[in-house]
């Protein structure tokens, strides 16, 4: 299967039954297959004028009750922005897919980049929580495509599927599970009659039920700072409890959130922070330089948000040198380097439109354990392949 069509087949698996979106290359097979396997499960598909309108779509989909997902990429993705702020705001469950390719603005259309990590987290404007998940492989983007409408519903809350134009349009062998073999988690409703239900509650819990609209329950929905009836307030003291609950529902979970993967580091002396399609040419070095007697590993976040900085810190905390490999012009790594104190953190940058070569990390890794790349302690050498 293709990456694409594997986002889709799982989110369907996940109970999804809505797809609202706007054809975007290199994401339009997502829409393509949804359009046709939806209305076979009793879902809807719906092509929306442009990308904010689909966003807008899903939004309202899933306060009728439906599991809602759009697929787009890096301009769809900028569009997407003020309306997936007001998700955050409103608490409302949704699965946002971000193919990513080329840019700024329309950039390399038909050609893989991961510029957008950055945007994931701070796209929309004001402090909010998001979680985003990047996977490496196609059976496990399966298995992170469910669970991106699993921890939605969990939290109250969009959550980011990242992919791109290598991972998207790439074919591999997957399994596909049965679905007994799947965990699907759905929104908790109220168990309160509908005069006494408090869709913002911020005295009881970090996440409160969530009723549906049609079922009996009526309740004001705004991307306005809201009191616990979802009214507009500008109370200072409601307005810092919410936001500060919006956010810690998800930092309070992190645990639940964050996965990551770590991989030969036990005895490495040198290691490398790669995700995405990069983590797959990362995995094609390592095992050169690890038959070449060079003893490298590898750490892999698929939470890319929250950041799994603490792991990180934990499991590169004895290595000569951590290389960062991202396509990108260095997004990610300015992350590591808040957390990373004492190893010296090189990074490998590639925005050509080609993915980075496995030989490329080789002979960076070479150039720096030969001398011939000296840096300070604590220094960021940014090496252009």
């Amino acid at each position: 299967m293709s990456g694409n069509a594997v986002i889709a087949e799982a989110a369907i698996a996940a109970g999804c039954r809505f797809y609202a979106g706007y054809p975007i290359t290199p994401s339009s097979e997502i829409a393509a297959v949804m359009a046709e396997e939806l209305p076979k499960v009793g879902g809807v598909f719906i092509q929306m004028e442009d990308e904010i309108a689909s966003m807008g779509a899903i939004i309202g989909a899933s306060l009728g009750g439906m599991k809602a997902l759009t697929a787009t990429s890096g301009p769809g993705f900028s569009l997407k922005q003020e309306n997936l702020g007001f998700a955050c705001m409103a608490e409302v469950p949704c699965v946002v897919v971000n193919v990513m390719r080329g840019g700024p603005s329309t950039g390399l259309p038909t050609l893989p980049a991961q510029g957008d990590v950055m945007q994931a987290r701070w796209g929309t404007h004001g402090d909010h929580p998001i979680i985003a998940l990047y996977p490496a492989d196609l059976t496990e983007m399966y298995w992170q495509t469910v669970r991106a409408f699993n921890l939605a519903e969990k939290y109250r809350t969009p959550v980011i599927l990242l992919s791109d134009e290598l991972l998207g349009h790439m074919s591999e062998r997957v399994e596909i599970p049965d679905a007994s073999e799947l965990t699907i988690i759905d929104r908790r409703k109220p168990d309160v009659a509908p005069d006494q239900y408090l869709p913002y509650d911020v005295k009881t819990e970090l996440v409160p039920p969530m009723a549906n609209f049609f079922e009996g329950y009526r309740y004001h929905v705004t991307g306005l700072t809201h009191d616990e009836t979802g009214f507009p307030t500008e109370d200072p003291d409601l307005a810092e409890a919410q936001l500060r609950r919006l956010m810690l529902k998800v930092s309070a979970n992190a645990d639940d959130i964050m996965e990551w993967e770590e991989d030969g580091l036990a005895d490495a002396e040198v290691a490398i922070f790669a995700y995405g399609a990069a983590a797959r040419s990362a995995r094609a070095a390592i095992a050169e330089l690890r038959a070449a007697g060079i003893k490298v590993g590898l750490f892999r976040p698929i939470t890319i948000w929250p950041f799994p900085e603490a792991a990180l810190v934990k499991a590169v905390s004895h290595a000569k040198a951590l290389f960062v490999v991202e396509m990108n012009m260095g997004q990610m790594i300015r992350e590591v380097e808040r957390g990373i104190r004492d190893v010296p953190i090189v990074g490998i940058h590639k925005v050509s439109g080609q993915p980075i070569d496995p030989e490329e990390i080789v002979l960076t890794v070479r150039e720096f354990l030969e001398g011939k790349v000296t840096l300070p302690q604590k220094a960021v050498y940014q090496m252009s392949v």
